[in-house]
């Protein structure tokens, strides 16, 4: 039996948890992408089987130690499962969300030269439609579902010899993800076995008060399976051997609805955007939050109202809401508990929700400083965010000198505005491109969604030489001006609102709004007050 005592490696992450004895069960919220006929309750060993399998598919593709794979298909807990299948064989997995538009998968993937592309015939054929062929910038493509031109079929490499499993060095390549993408190209962010395993989800295996799971938990997660965040939670969470992991793998309720209530979660991870549009079930008696112990929300700006939704829906006594911040570069760097009693004041003028906490102790460290000189200033005076963590990452594929741009000696530019507190807190103001003259954009979105029951989400666009844009979002793509004029009486000047439905909002596959996409759709200038370089 292995000593390892935490989640060291990724490719044979299932071995080693099958060869611990764990236990968990898995749920997933539909069967799997790359096995269907498996179903969708599975086990640790049968994954580890999995994963050994899939790894023989990838060496009967052609794929040698050091290639990429370029993962890219619909949103499922099996982006995990392919990762780990690379890493097995030596070589490195890409996770890239269907979400992103054709013509920016093909920059993405001309980047990265993948050996291997892994996709699904929806992405493929829509792809296609849109004048982009994705298999040209791969050496082979292999199609998870079905057969296409140009592709082959998970038939066509069934059953091969399974490689022996390969342990990279610790700061070696392992895994590369993409960011948001909220502006433009996302950026191709490279993880080594230490950054990612050891120190990310290294550190959340462990059975830390409150967050960590515990063994009669219940975990759900509704994520983008394509974030590196999928990698270190399944890892860490895993580890932990709760009663059962649940993977929620779309937002949309007539899939997850009922699968939440089927399972019940004790603890729930999922993306801002799923929060709000679950929100309105919060109301349900008896519905599928009401053993919730523990919240986590780590990829946006979460608004009061959905904070306190969730946490009051729940019947456990003392429900609590985490809140970290940190980036697809650095993992997590502050952490906040919200309670009942933290977010009872509501439609507040300056929302508790921009307070993030403070640096993981022993883990990470801030300064702000000032955006002209880069020089430190005082606690309490606003300024650009750096960060000092040994969990940054190695780079960006094909983009390393604006990797190396970010970087201030050990410290690292996360292209956020926000200020220290006199404790060492963190208030966060904006992302530097998306600064507003008014003040700080997501603080004014906060107190927009907390007024105006029916306002769903809220975007502020700076505009130059002119107010501020808000973009508004309801169920019916209608508002009453009556209740905007009374909420935003004692704000700062904004424009007249632009008044959207959900669908209209073009968002990144985290569910963040893509912010110069929805620019262009309202024929709005691209020029910000903020200077978008460090982005």
């Amino acid at each position: 039996m292995t000593l390892l005592t935490k989640p060291i490696e990724l490719g044979t992450l299932f071995d080693d948890l099958a060869d611990r004895g764990h236990a968990t069960a898995v749920h997933l919220s539909r069967p799997l992408d790359i096995a269907p006929a498996l179903g969708s309750a599975l086990n640790i060993p049968g994954l580890a089987g999995l994963v050994r399998d899939v790894a023989g598919w990838f060496a009967a593709a052609g794929v040698r130690r050091g290639d990429r794979v370029a993962i890219a298909k619909r949103n499922h807990w099996d982006y995990v499962l392919l990762n780990c299948a690379a890493a097995r064989i030596g070589a490195v997995p890409a996770s890239l969300s269907a979400n992103l538009a054709p013509d920016v998968l093909e920059t993405l993937l001309k980047r990265l030269e993948p050996a291997l592309l892994v996709t699904d015939s929806a992405l493929l054929a829509s792809s296609r439609e849109a004048g982009t062929d994705l298999t040209c910038f791969a050496t082979r493509t292999l199609l998870v579902d079905g057969a296409a031109e140009s592709a082959l079929s998970i038939d066509d490499v069934r059953g091969h010899t399974v490689p022996p499993a390969y342990r990279p060095p610790a700061d070696d390549p392992l895994a590369i993800m993409h960011t948001s993408g909220t502006t433009g190209v996302p950026k191709l962010v490279v993880h080594s076995t230490r950054t990612i395993m050891r120190r990310l989800a290294g550190f959340e295996a462990h059975r830390w008060p409150v967050l960590g799971s515990r063994p009669d938990d219940t975990v759900a997660s509704a994520i983008s399976f394509a974030h590196g965040r999928a990698l270190a939670q399944a890892a860490s969470v895993l580890w932990l051997a709760p009663a059962k992991l649940l993977a929620v793998c779309a937002p949309d309720w007539a899939e997850a609805g009922p699968f939440l209530r089927r399972h019940r979660p004790t603890t729930l991870e999922a993306l801002p955007a799923t929060y709000v549009r679950w929100q309105r079930h919060t109301e349900e008696q008896g519905g599928p939050f009401e053993r919730v112990r523990l919240y986590i929300s780590t990829f946006d700006a979460m608004h009061p109202p959905t904070v306190r939704a969730f946490l009051h829906t729940t019947r456990h006594r003392r429900p609590v809401w985490l809140q970290g911040w940190g980036q697809s570069e650095t993992g997590p760097l502050t952490f906040r508990f919200l309670t009942r009693r933290a977010m009872a004041a509501a439609h507040d003028r300056h929302p508790t929700t921009r307070d993030l906490g403070h640096p993981i102790p022993t883990r990470t460290r801030l300064r702000v400083m000032d955006p002209e000189t880069l020089r430190p200033v005082p606690r309490g005076t606003t300024g650009l965010v750096y960060c000092r963590t040994r969990a940054l990452c190695l780079g960006y594929v094909g983009e390393q000198s604006r990797w190396q741009d970010k970087r201030a000696g050990e410290w690292w530019n996360t292209g956020d505005v926000g200020a220290l507190t006199r404790t060492g807190g963190m208030r966060f103001v904006d992302r530097e491109v998306d600064a507003i003259p008014e003040g700080s954009c997501v603080e004014l979105e906060d107190v927009i969604d907390d007024r105006i029951p029916e306002v769903l989400e809220c975007v502020i666009l700076s505009v130059p030489d002119r107010p501020s844009l808000p973009v508004v979002v309801t169920e019916n793509g209608a508002l009453d001006l009556g209740s905007w004029r009374r909420a935003t009486a004692d704000l700062p000047r904004l424009a007249d609102p632009v008044v959207l439905t959900w669908d209209e909002i073009p968002r990144t596959g985290t569910g963040k709004v893509r912010r110069m996409a929805l620019r262009d759709r309202l024929g709005e200038m691209r020029e910000t007050h903020g200077t978008g370089r460090w982005t």
